[in-house]
């Protein structure tokens, strides 16, 4: 069973805000993400654009996929 989630392998917390540069969560949100129903998780990662956009953060570009 696969888990949403809105993470991109960029896992640094930003100091000033204390959300992921790389998805926008916060440690408790990441902590607690696997006990999280489908709902909660959807809930959240429908608020993290505009939490990112209102703290100043910009998503990072998505890495290309290695070639094969």
């Amino acid at each position: 069973m696969s888990i949403e989630t809105p993470c991109i392998a960029v896992c640094l917390i930003d100091p000033q805000t204390s959300l992921c540069f790389g998805c926008g969560r916060t440690l408790p949100e990441i902590a607690r993400w696997h006990r999280l129903d489908r709902d909660e998780r959807l809930t959240i990662m429908a608020a993290l654009p505009a939490r990112m956009a209102e703290a100043g953060l910009e998503p990072p570009e998505p890495r290309p996929a290695p070639a094969r």
